[in-house]
């Protein structure tokens, strides 16, 4: 019976880690509920490493069985994790022409709007996507300035996402995809070519996995027709472990920003708890082969739960 005990406390130990690994590898959480918990992988990660560690220090839990699991584990946890970790290493032609963009989901209209102006300002920021903007919170933004910096604008506070830019916007208006809210789409002109902007925000899977599945789907759909010179920009509800998101980037011939300069986890919601720091990477700058990065950071906006992302983006 000691034995039995021993195997089946070692199968509550092991079981959720091996399960959630094999979710991930397989790609098995689709458009299911288990999306939620695919979010975690990174922390299964560190607790497969902390695991294989603590048997291998204590003599009590050491045998080689146990030993054997935990290390293969934790090795093939860490081996999907760590190549976000290694910088492309894409080489940035002198001179080449720059975007610098950001988006940040306003958390209806609440993130503080003085706020997002100074942002805009400090980094220069030629185009920025916001989420959940309802037209309270584009008059906000209006009254703080905002278009004194980025006078251009594709406003659809109905559609949820909208974009303002310093420079031109053309072709703009609601991305003709079954999204769950209208995304909004527009054009700009950098060195001399035309960059297709897309503000994202899809639904989310723990209120229907479904219709964010649907969601995913559409947006690869529209990424594989589109051509090299892309930007998709803003609130995916999605981690790079997530099998829709990686089914976009690879459809799409998209590289998402954060893992091509090796920040391999940089989370972004919630941003709004005053004793817990965000946990999960919902927001991205996904870009084509057209463009490579030069930089990624977040930064915290009062007033909303996502922190802002932005980037600098050079053209091929």
């Amino acid at each position: 019976m000691g034995g039995l005990g021993k195997i089946l406390g070692w199968g509550v130990v092991f079981g959720p880690l091996s399960v959630l690994l094999l979710v991930r590898v397989g790609g098995l959480d689709g458009a299911t509920p288990v999306a939620v918990a695919v979010v975690l992988f990174p922390y299964a990660v560190v607790l497969s490493v902390l695991l294989l560690v603590l048997v291998l220090g204590v003599r009590a839990l050491r045998s080689w069985p146990v030993v054997v699991v935990a290390a293969l584990l934790a090795a093939a946890h860490v081996a999907l994790l760590v190549p976000r970790f290694v910088p492309d290493g894409e080489h940035v032609p002198a001179g080449a022409a720059e975007l610098r963009v950001a988006t940040l989901n306003t958390h209806v209209g609440k993130a503080d709007a003085r706020a997002v102006v100074r942002l805009v300002k400090s980094e220069r920021i030629d185009v920025l996507a916001v989420q959940e903007l309802p037209s309270a919170g584009v008059a906000a933004l209006a009254r703080a300035g905002l278009g004194r910096v980025l006078p251009y604008r594709e406003l659809h506070p109905e559609n949820d996402s909208s974009l303002y830019s310093r420079l031109p916007l053309t072709h703009g208006g609601p991305l003709k995809a079954d999204t769950a809210w209208p995304q909004t789409t527009a054009r700009v002109r950098v060195g001399g070519r035309s960059v297709r902007l897309v503000a994202v925000h899809t639904y989310y899977p723990f209120g229907d996995a479904a219709r964010w599945g649907r969601d995913m789907t559409a947006l690869t759909s529209v990424a594989r027709a589109d051509g090299p010179d892309t930007v998709f920009l803003g609130d995916f509800n999605a981690s790079l472990d997530h099998a829709r998101m990686r089914t976009l980037l690879s459809s799409g011939d998209l590289t998402d920003t954060h893992a091509e300069l090796g920040h391999g986890w940089s989370p972004t919601w919630p941003a709004d708890k005053p004793l817990l720091p965000p946990l999960v990477q919902l927001d991205h700058v996904l870009h084509g082969p057209g463009l490579t990065a030069v930089s990624v950071t977040e930064r915290t906006v009062p007033g909303t739960d996502h922190r802002a992302v932005l980037a600098r983006l050079a053209l091929r």
